[in-house]
């Protein structure tokens, strides 16, 4: 698993913004207090996680983001053990995010 700490994220973020596949695995309610512009909200600690995870097409990249990095360093884990290539761990997650929100 490849991981790159927030502030590398936000250089990449801000130029392919529009081209990424971001994926936040916080909780319903930590999404709704501010998540980074494109995200798509799967929570690691819902149930339905894998199965949500399972519908994405393994042959893209992707960026998971959590609060710090934990849960999305176990996603991204658990990610490539089902068969996905290229997934990337934002280490210090949205605590040491510091570009816009919504």
């Amino acid at each position: 698993m490849d991981a790159i700490h927030a502030s590398e994220f936000q250089e990449i973020y801000e130029k392919e913004k529009d081209k990424l596949n971001l994926i936040d695995v916080r909780t319903p309610q930590e999404f709704a207090s501010g998540h980074i512009p494109n995200a798509v909200n799967i929570d690691i600690m819902d149930q339905a996680f894998a199965e949500e995870i399972a519908k994405l097409p393994r042959e893209k990249t992707y960026h998971v983001v959590c609060r710090s990095g934990n849960r999305s360093g176990s996603a991204c884990g658990y990610m490539e053990s089902i068969g996905f290539k290229d997934v990337i761990n934002i280490a210090g997650g949205m605590l040491d995010w510091e570009g816009e929100t919504e």
